[in-house]
């Protein structure tokens, strides 16, 4: 256990939030890196091409960083709530003409609970991302 504190990073396979996890993890944190899987490619019936955050690729380049810097790294599977909230409710405003933003639904109503639950139960004092940075008390 780090003297600093345990801390969940939030890692979508990007630059962001894998140096933000390198960073916290060189200060002295004890780093619990986490993805969070919100999509099923394989039976979604698209193309091959996998596209946007949590595709494969993203889980394996989140993985690849917290093993070769030495902290555990875990995928979330969120794909039901994801799909009942955030996928429901943009087909339901794009068939009523509007442009929705499924980014904003994920963001207020399932990554944070999701992160706030998985951080509560691996004992972690902080959350972290690579978006947003600022500090908060």
């Amino acid at each position: 256990m780090s003297g600093k504190g345990k801390v969940l990073v939030a890692m979508s396979g990007g630059i962001d939030s894998t140096v933000s996890a390198l960073m916290l993890h060189d200060q002295g944190y004890e780093v619990v890196g986490i993805t969070m899987k919100t999509w099923d490619y394989a039976t979604s019936g698209g193309g091959k091409k996998e596209t946007g955050c949590c595709n494969l690729d993203s889980f394996n380049d989140a993985r690849m960083a917290a093993v070769e810097h030495g902290f555990p790294h875990y995928i979330l599977d969120i794909r039901e709530e994801f799909g009942d909230f955030v996928i429901n409710n943009f087909v339901e405003e794009y068939m009523a003409g509007r442009t929705p933003n499924p980014c904003v639904l994920c963001n207020t109503h399932i990554k944070w609970a999701a992160l706030l639950k998985r951080a509560d139960a691996l004992g972690c004092d902080f959350i972290a991302t690579g978006h947003y940075v600022k500090v908060r008390e």
